[in-house]
């Protein structure tokens, strides 16, 4: 039975360092709103907060952990040593790795990350976050759970792309075997109806509901285009 159900809307709660959020320990609040206005489920990062919020809310969620190497473009849990932390030290139910084509640090293999959850802790399930069809065939190819098109119009290949990117959803929908999980650039409501038109088998949405910063930014740009009129 898969820990996240069909039709799910998964609140994303993280802030990374740089942003005005990060480090004060908040974000099991952020995650603690977003289940009181519906949410079915928390994409975290980093193990402190995905314990914070498994002990507030009793929501399953997508635990990544982000760092930062210099030898490598990929840093959604990119190595063994984050996918270990997670395993070791949260409860998370899914545990999400950057599956683009591009190297990891330390010359290592997605597949060996893979196969490593897969012996060390089977029961958890594993969401691959894709930028391209190529790469999504080929988590579909190593077993992943859910395909997520989280890194769509973040990688060299397909930078600028329009996202939501409707048709490619609806395209890993029909082509692949995982469950689709829809991720990126979803910030109203009309592209969310849009985004479940493609019937994707949940979504997550991050940045509109838990960044007040960019939230705030996007409501500046139309006021300053107002203005200046």
């Amino acid at each position: 039975m898969a820990h996240i159900k069909e039709g799910s809307l998964i609140i994303s709660c993280q802030a990374v360092k740089g942003e005005p959020l990060y480090g004060y320990n908040i974000m099991h609040l952020m995650a603690k709103a977003a289940k009181e206005g519906g949410a079915d489920g928390i994409r975290c990062n980093y193990v402190s907060d995905i314990n914070s919020i498994k002990q507030e809310v009793d929501l399953p969620t997508i635990g990544i952990i982000k760092a930062v190497y210099p030898d490598s473009d990929v840093y959604i849990t990119p190595t063994c040593k984050e996918v270990k932390a997670l395993l070791e030290e949260t409860d998370t139910e899914v545990v999400a790795l950057d599956a683009t084509l591009r190297n990891r640090p330390n010359g290592e293999k997605l597949e060996d990350l893979v196969a490593y959850i897969r012996a060390h802790k089977p029961q958890v399930e594993i969401m691959a976050d894709i930028s391209n069809m190529e790469e999504a065939k080929w988590a579909d190819s190593l077993g992943f759970d859910y395909i997520g098109c989280t890194m769509r119009s973040y990688t060299e290949s397909t930078k600028g792309i329009c996202i939501p990117d409707y048709g490619f959803i609806a395209e890993m929908v029909n082509t692949l075997h995982a469950k689709i999980i829809a991720e990126g650039g979803i910030w109203e409501a009309a592209q969310l109806k849009k985004v479940w038109e493609a019937k994707p088998y949940a979504v997550v949405i991050g940045s509109a509901v838990t960044r007040p910063k960019d939230i705030t930014a996007r409501f500046r740009k139309v006021t300053d285009e107002a203005q200046s009129q």
